[in-house]
């Protein structure tokens, strides 16, 4: 059983005290963080996922999320993009984010069945990477297939507005221009045992610069034919969902 309570709220429904809460737990895991900077992050995105501690009611995780549209070769594309995310390492492991997450974005895919939805990401450690392994047939980069040309326009596109000046399209690797919050010792460290694994190993030698806080720009396709079984049991689907039934 779940020792986390998961909730989706608008950003205009955080109280100040929650704002405080989701500060102070960045801050345990991150350097370089500047209150300024958390509120102007958390300011641009849509819904924050709230991850509660049943008993003590305390807040021990967050994903901020919002959506992004663009233009790709005269369609509309919309993106999912996840900003700042934690989890008290008291609960590493849990299931609790993946479930609500994956509900969430697969409840957007059926509300926009007329456009393509995607997961834009951007990883600053193999954590984070590890997720679209796991949970997505299809994603990108991604060590043993070569990104496709539309998917590679439409990564670089939403990574191109995101962040106009810190985005190379060449190696795929958002450097931030400023100071920047990065991950502290101990947090997501890849050690030599775990780069037997061909997606974190990919992932290290894809952004080098993790530990001072270069992020991998990735993307994936959020339908049902993308998604894994595990992703269904998580969700405690059984069947696939439609966007067609919507």
């Amino acid at each position: 059983m779940s020792r986390l309570k998961g909730d989706i709220l608008e950003i205009s429904q955080l109280s100040i005290n929650q704002k405080n809460e989701m500060f102070n737990l960045f801050c345990l895991y991150f350097n370089r963080v500047e209150r300024t900077q958390f509120d102007m992050d958390l300011q641009e995105k849509n819904w924050v996922i709230i991850l509660k501690d049943y008993i003590s009611g305390q807040i021990k995780g967050f994903s901020t999320q919002m959506i992004m549209e663009s233009e790709v070769d005269g369609s509309v594309i919309k993106a999912i993009f996840s900003g700042d995310t934690i989890i008290h390492k008291d609960f590493w492991g849990e299931s609790t984010l993946a479930k609500v997450w994956l509900n969430f974005v697969c409840s957007l895919a059926r509300l926009y069945k007329e456009t393509k939805l995607y997961w834009f990401l951007v990883a600053m450690g193999y954590k984070t990477y590890r997720f679209l392994p796991v949970y997505f047939k299809e994603f990108y980069p991604c060590y043993n297939k070569l990104t496709p040309e539309f998917e590679q326009v439409v990564l670089d596109c939403f990574a191109s507005y995101k962040y106009p000046l810190e985005y190379n399209k060449t190696t795929g690797i958002i450097k931030h221009l400023s100071a920047k919050e990065s991950l502290k010792p101990g947090v997501a460290d890849i050690t030599a045992a775990k780069l037997h694994n061909p997606h974190i190993d990919f992932f290290m030698k894809k952004n080098p610069g993790y530990p001072y806080g270069d992020e991998l720009a990735c993307l994936t396709l959020i339908n049902e034919e993308n998604l894994k079984p595990v992703a269904y049991r998580v969700m405690g689907i059984k069947e696939a969902y439609s966007t067609k039934s919507i």
